[in-house]
């Protein structure tokens, strides 16, 4: 679908934006959240008939998810990468009560806060790598709302330009090069970032289950992103 997407980018030229193309934004959400929910039937059907589970699961969902524990394993996922990309990473610091748990989809959850850390990085890494100062860490908040589960990931790289905004959530923009298909396969470069569908489909998997992702940014310092997880239980999968 990437790929598909980058020739396309070829043909339409400039014209990124979700309200340029309105057709094939609308046809990537539908084909997207069918997959996650196809996937998330298949799984749960398979992970109910695996023998000896987690007394806390049920099939894909953990009935005592920690996200402080899932953000850390994510944050180290995405600190390989980009260790591997550019050769250094930032720290990340966690804030939040590491016995808070809830039920959730764990793989969810790790998908999404990793591709939220991995941006978040790089945009650091890129903004300091070439000054005398440290790079600033980045900062993971997990709080427990009554209704909502919210992370919030801040960085300090720099932020995003007003009229770049919207045009995040577009399949077709991505702020780092698009990876090439050709040379060696084994460059970690185009692991990092560059098809410009991490934002989008985080944000399916959020409302998914009814939550919603939101990014805040102020240009010249960082960008705040804002992870809503609606607990469990009286939500409805939103297919087409």
């Amino acid at each position: 679908m990437a790929l598909g997407i980058r020739e396309l980018k070829q043909d339409i030229g400039p014209r990124i934006g979700r309200d340029d193309v309105p057709e094939v934004h609308q046809f990537m959400d539908r084909f997207f959240m069918s997959r996650i929910g196809i996937r998330m039937l298949i799984g749960q059907h398979v992970a109910m008939h695996i023998p000896n589970q987690p007394p806390s699961y049920v099939g894909l969902i953990s009935t005592k998810a920690s996200p402080v524990e899932i953000s850390r394993n994510a944050v180290e996922d995405a600190q390989v990468v980009c260790r591997r990309a550019y050769g250094d990473t930032p720290d990340v610091h966690i804030y939040g009560d590491p016995k808070f748990t809830f039920a959730y989809v764990p793989t969810h959850l790790h998908h999404m806060i990793f591709e939220l850390v991995k941006n978040s990085l790089r945009a650091v890494l890129v903004r300091y790598m070439k000054t005398s100062s440290d790079p600033p860490p980045i900062r993971v908040i997990v709080a427990d709302g009554l209704e909502d589960v919210t992370i919030k990931i801040s960085d300090e790289g720099g932020g995003i330009p007003r009229s770049g905004i919207s045009k995040i959530w577009s399949y077709l923009y991505s702020t780092a090069d698009t990876p090439s298909v050709s040379g060696n396969s084994r460059d970690m470069p185009s692991a990092m970032a560059g098809y410009g569908f991490g934002l989008p489909i985080s944000r399916l998997h959020a409302r998914y289950f009814g939550g919603d992702l939101q990014v805040m940014s102020m240009e010249g310092y960082g960008t705040d992103a804002y992870l809503h997880l609606t607990r469990l239980g009286n939500v409805q999968e939103p297919l087409p």
